[in-house]
């Protein structure tokens, strides 16, 4: 293989998306999340070591035969590598480098990683923009400022969490994307449904993942999302609940907060109703909610939740599934069939007479 430095350095969905059956000279600089030894039927001993970086993860299967096998067997958790070899997507295990090379990433190229791919951190940075924008857009002084207290005393641990560990936008950062583009959608919901009390569902979908953010939070220096006692013990749902209620009473103690009083419905009813959408979000007791959604605004919420999550899955999905056959891509977990590539958009007619010809994508007035 060709000297490692003079190769395309790639980010791992950039590597999913070019590798193919014939080998490929690339490197790729990742953070080690996990080690696992395992041994195969015959017994012979190899490694699973799981690889991130700031927008995917992949398993390298190191077997005894590798010449870097005692190498990789010392790799601890949190430790960045560059990995330069012929990638080959096999099929049934996945993609495999092949004449590996490792080293050590340097500090300085530990930075440049901890950073993020540009594009991604671009709309995360968009995302978490627009997050703002609809927070100020609020009209209700109390579920405003309770939002702008979370983001005041929560908002760089908000950007460094994930939305879930494996399912959907499990990446560092992932709960901003995921908590935009809900915000967008439940907005434009509103507009349809104008007896909704768009504050309230806004408020609740920034804060029905919020415990989250002790479940599956990523440290300031890594991609490798660590298990926490919080998380394990208590779940994100009943974590949200404690956080809002804190939040609510830091609230109550500022001094606008008495002329709040004045104010109908009721300030505890409110904060009653954003709780509610926090508990019954999963919308199954089987799926985790301790209630079942009662309100026109925790229906909602619980369908923009779950649109989201599953568009996220389809989308990573097409991005590096497999192709059984012209359109149809094989199931991944947890996608129960295979799925269908969609429908192109008709081409080849004028547009419309309009100024705009595709709806905005973040409407971020309060239409009521």
């Amino acid at each position: 293989m060709d000297d490692a430095a003079d190769l395309d350095l790639l980010t791992l969905t950039q590597l999913k998306q070019i590798a193919g059956p014939s080998a490929q000279p690339y490197r790729v600089h990742a953070q080690v999340d996990n080690r696992i030894e395992k041994q195969t039927s015959g017994g012979a001993p190899f490694l699973e070591v799981k690889l991130a970086d700031a927008g995917d993860s992949m398993v390298w299967r190191v077997f005894d035969n590798n010449p870097l096998f005692q190498d990789a067997r010392q790799l601890q958790r949190g430790t960045f590598i560059e990995l330069a070899a012929q990638w080959v997507d096999t099929g049934k295990y996945g993609i495999e480098p092949r004449q590996p090379q490792m080293r050590l990433l340097s500090d300085e190229e530990k930075q440049i990683i901890l950073s993020g791919d540009a594009d991604l951190a671009e709309r995360q940075r968009a995302d978490y923009a627009d997050i703002v924008a609809l927070v100020e857009a609020m009209r209700d002084p109390r579920l405003k400022t309770l939002c702008s207290l979370f983001l005041e005393k929560h908002g760089e641990r908000f950007r460094r969490t994930a939305a879930a560990r494996e399912n959907h936008h499990a990446r560092r950062g992932g709960l901003v994307e995921h908590v935009a583009q809900m915000m967008r959608t439940a907005v434009a919901i509103a507009g349809v449904y104008p007896t909704l009390n768009h504050d309230l569902l806004v408020a609740g979908v920034l804060f029905h993942d919020c415990g989250k953010l002790w479940e599956n939070t990523y440290p300031e220096t890594g991609f490798s999302q660590p298990y926490q006692l919080h998380g394990e013990m208590l779940g994100h749902i009943s974590l949200g609940l404690e956080l809002v209620n804190k939040l609510w009473r830091d609230m109550m103690d500022r001094p606008e907060a008495p002329a709040w009083t004045m104010l109908e419905p009721a300030g505890d009813l409110v904060r009653m109703h954003l709780l509610h959408l926090i508990a019954s979000h999963h919308g199954q007791y089987e799926f985790g909610s301790p209630v079942l959604p009662k309100t026109p605004e925790a229906v909602i919420l619980h369908h923009v939740d779950n649109i989201d999550a599953k568009m996220e899955m389809l989308r990573r999905g097409y991005q590096n599934g497999k192709e059984l056959a012209p359109g149809i891509i094989e199931r991944f977990r947890p996608w129960p069939v295979n799925v269908l590539s969609p429908l192109a958009r008709v081409s080849g007619l004028p547009e419309p007479l309009t100024d705009e010809t595709e709806p905005r994508k973040q409407p971020i007035t309060n239409p009521v």
